[in-house]
C-alpha cells in the first residue's frame, strides 16, 4: 500500500465512525493462530471495521489432570466464551468445530465455517522412534491421546500398542512426549500441527481406514463415534462408525446421497436460514437438507445394527474408570 493509503487508513481508524468488532477466543497458541487468521480474512472483506481480539481461559484449559471424557462437562472449551457472547462482552467467537457442543445453546448460530483443511489425524513420534509407524512401534509402546474416538479405533487396528490419556495444549503435549519417557508417540490433528508450523514433526498421517475423524470435526473427543466423508461426481459419501472403548466391538456403514447445487438459487430467500445450528445464507436449502438427511439416515442405520448398545457400554465403562 502506498504512503498515502496508509495515512488514509490511519485517519479512518482515528475517526469515531470506525466500528469495533470484539472477537472472543481461547488463550492457547493454536486458538490465537486460528483467530488471527479469521480476523485477517474479515479485515480483508470489511476494511471499514476494526477488530479487537479478547482471549480468555476455559474450563478445559484449567482442568489439565483429568481425561477430557471424564470431566463430565459438555462445553469444556466453549462455555466461558458462550457466556461472554450472552453478556454482550464479545460480538462473535472463533472455535474449532470439534470443541462445540453437538447442540448449540438457544440464540446462537454458526455464522461461518472456514475452508476445510486436512481433517485427518497425525502421529508425532518420540525422537528415538522417528522413522517408525504405529504398526512398527515395539510391542506395548504407549501412545498418548486425549480422545476416546482415536483410542478406540487405533486399539482395534494396532492391538500391540497401549493407549493412554495425555492432556494439555499442543506445546505441553509435545514437551511431555519429548522430555518424558512415558510416551512413544502421540496423536494430534494434522490441521493443528500445520497451523502451528510443525510439519516436520508429523511422522505419519492416519488414513480413514486406520482412524476416521470426529463428526464435522465436531462432536468432540469424548465419544467413540467417527466419520469419513467424500464428494465424488455429485455424490456425497458418508461412512460412520461406533466403537467399544477397547476397539473390540465396532459397527461401520457407508451411505450416499446426491447433492445437487444449482448454478444459482432456485428457491427464494429463507425465513429461517438456520439448519443444524449453521446459518448459511449463500448455500441453497436443497443440498443442506440432503446432507442433513444423509447424516440422520446413517445414524438410524447404525442404531438399527446395535450402535446404541455399544455406546451405552462405552459410556458406563468410561464413567466407572
Amino acid at each position: 500500500m502506498s504512503g498515502n493509503g496508509n495515512a488514509a487508513a490511519t485517519a479512518e481508524e482515528n475517526s469515531p465512525k470506525m466500528r469495533v468488532i470484539r472477537v472472543g477466543t481461547r488463550k492457547s497458541q493454536l486458538a490465537r493462530i486460528q483467530t488471527d487468521s479469521v480476523v485477517a480474512t474479515l479485515k480483508a472483506s470489511y476494511p471499514g471495521l476494526q477488530f479487537e481480539i479478547i482471549a480468555m481461559s476455559t474450563t478445559g484449559d484449567k482442568i489439565l489432570d483429568t481425561a477430557l471424557s471424564k470431566i463430565g462437562e459438555k462445553s469444556l472449551f466453549t462455555k466461558e466464551l458462550e457466556h461472554a457472547l450472552e453478556k454482550n462482552e464479545v460480538d462473535l467467537v472463533v472455535h474449532s468445530l470439534k470443541d462445540l457442543p453437538t447442540v448449540l445453546p438457544p440464540g446462537f448460530t454458526i455464522g461461518a465455517i472456514c475452508k476445510r483443511e486436512n481433517p485427518h489425524d497425525a502421529v508425532v513420534f518420540h525422537p528415538k522412534f522417528v522413522g517408525k509407524t504405529l504398526e512398527t512401534l515395539p510391542e506395548k509402546s504407549v501412545v498418548g491421546t486425549s480422545s476416546l474416538r482415536r483410542a478406540a479405533q487405533l486399539q482395534r487396528k494396532f492391538p500391540h500398542l497401549e493407549f493412554r490419556s495425555i492432556r494439555g495444549n499442543l506445546n505441553t503435549r509435545l514437551r511431555k512426549l519429548d522430555e518424558q519417557q512415558e510416551f512413544s508417540a502421540i496423536i494430534l490433528a494434522t490441521a493443528g500441527l500445520q497451523r502451528m508450523g510443525w510439519h516436520n514433526r508429523m511422522g505419519q498421517i492416519l488414513h480413514p481406514e486406520e482412524c476416521m475423524y470426529a463428526v464435522g470435526q465436531e462432536g468432540g473427543c469424548s465419544v467413540p463415534v467417527a466419520v469419513h466423508t467424500a464428494m465424488k461426481d455429485g455424490q456425497l459419501y458418508l461412512t460412520g462408525g461406533v466403537w467399544s472403548l477397547d476397539g473390540s466391538d465396532s459397527i461401520q456403514e457407508t451411505m450416499q446421497a446426491t447433492i445437487h447445487v444449482p448454478a444459482q438459487h432456485e428457491d427464494g430467500p429463507e425465513d429461517d436460514p438456520q439448519l443444524v445450528g449453521i446459518t448459511a445464507r449463500n448455500i441453497p436449502r436443497g443440498p443442506q437438507l440432503a446432507a442433513q438427511n444423509l447424516g440422520i439416515s446413517l445414524a438410524n442405520l447404525l442404531l438399527s445394527k446395535g450402535a446404541k448398545n455399544i455406546l451405552d457400554v462405552a459410556r458406563q465403562l468410561n464413567d466407572a474408570h
